[in-house]
């Protein structure tokens, strides 16, 4: 777990991270990115370090959109968030994507 009030989100971080999305989308600018409320009320913005990670914490049918770090700050700034959790396992009942037939992922 990284805060980043302490630290900054970009710290410790691989230079791209994959983000769990909303939904599928054509278009990355379309992209939503997907926030989790941790049990004390802080909103935690997920990061995973590769796509396997991504796909085997959240599951293969997680939307997602690649991001280099350095964009972490501006994201930060547009919708803040308390911390960034890094490679965190969602269990299957808290998964929140049925899947559908839209592409599979999203590159930024």
């Amino acid at each position: 777990m990284l805060d980043t009030a302490k630290s900054g989100p970009a710290r410790a971080l691989p230079p791209v991270v994959y983000l769990p999305c909303v939904e599928h989308v054509r278009n990355p600018q379309d992209a939503v990115v997907e926030y989790r409320r941790t049990n004390d009320h802080r909103v935690a913005l997920l990061v995973y370090s590769a796509l396997d990670r991504l796909q085997s914490c959240c599951g293969d049918d997680q939307p997602w959109v690649v991001c280099p770090t350095t964009m972490l700050a501006p994201l930060m700034q547009a919708v803040p968030f308390d911390l960034v959790l890094l490679d965190v396992v969602i269990p299957d009942g808290h998964r929140g994507f049925a899947g559908n037939t839209r592409p599979r992922h999203t590159t930024a």
